[in-house]
């Protein structure tokens, strides 16, 4: 295993004893047989379940029809994506020359698929306290500045509805600065929102976490402004035309 690997460990919060586990969770299928289909197989579901019940304990009111949709928006590929790219998992990845030369390491849904292989093989190496621990590492703090109040719409989303309701420019998301160790990084971002001339900062254990937290204060802000007219933005059925998909980071 390469030496580099550790540094992965690390963010992680875990050492694998089976070396040979952690190898096969990093091989995509196209560099042999001996690859991560089969541990991805198992972090799916010890993903799903470990998040399940942190949602379960979390937001105790909530019924099972808003904590499915919260875990589904939680365990998607793009969420998985976004957390393999802040642990830069695509430099240990042991790929194919042929994926190697299409930009599979960026790929997200090998990228993705990777890091729930991640899971499985801290299953079978530590038991399900180890995976249960690394999961909520990587994901209390997304947990944690969800809104239980706001329909299951986070903070960008309800930003983007408001604006484009006015007829705004979407919002620019800006890294301005990342800090701390290699395995406890915060993320330092700045929300623009150019026409009405609003800058917020929010910071988190990654990037997206930072862009939710610095739409919320400017959300916060445009609550306080005339334009909100005494109502809670994003609340209602308002922007509920605007297109949906979420401003890409810069």
């Amino acid at each position: 295993m390469p030496a580099t690997c550790k540094s992965l460990e690390k963010r992680l919060g875990y050492t694998w004893s089976g070396r040979h586990l952690l190898t096969q969770a990093l091989t995509h299928r196209s560099h042999g047989a001996d690859n991560n289909e089969r541990l991805e197989y198992l972090g799916d579901g010890i993903l799903n379940c470990v998040v399940g019940f942190m949602l379960y304990q979390r937001f105790p009111d909530l019924p099972e029809g808003r904590l499915s949709r919260l875990r589904a928006n939680l365990v998607n590929q793009e969420s998985l994506h976004e957390i393999a790219r802040d642990l830069d998992l695509g430099r240990y990845l042991r790929l194919g020359e042929g994926e190697l030369k299409s930009g599979g390491a960026t790929r997200p849904s090998i990228l993705a698929d990777a890091l729930e292989s991640l899971f499985g093989a801290a299953l079978l190496d530590g038991g399900f306290a180890t995976a249960s621990a690394m999961i909520e590492g990587l994901f209390n703090e997304r947990i944690n500045a969800i809104n239980p109040t706001v329909q299951g719409k986070d903070a960008k989303t309800r930003l983007q509805e408001w604006l484009q309701s006015r007829h705004h420019g979407l919002p620019r998301y800006t890294l301005i600065d990342t800090s701390g160790q290699a395995h406890a990084q915060t993320f330092h971002v700045e929300c623009q929102i150019a026409a009405l001339k609003i800058a917020t900062r929010g910071e988190g254990c990654n990037r997206k976490t930072a862009e939710q937290m610095a739409a919320e204060a400017a959300l916060a802000k445009l609550e306080k402004g005339p334009g909100a007219r005494g109502k809670r933005l994003g609340s209602g059925t308002e922007g509920e035309s605007a297109r949906q998909t979420e401003t890409q980071s810069s």
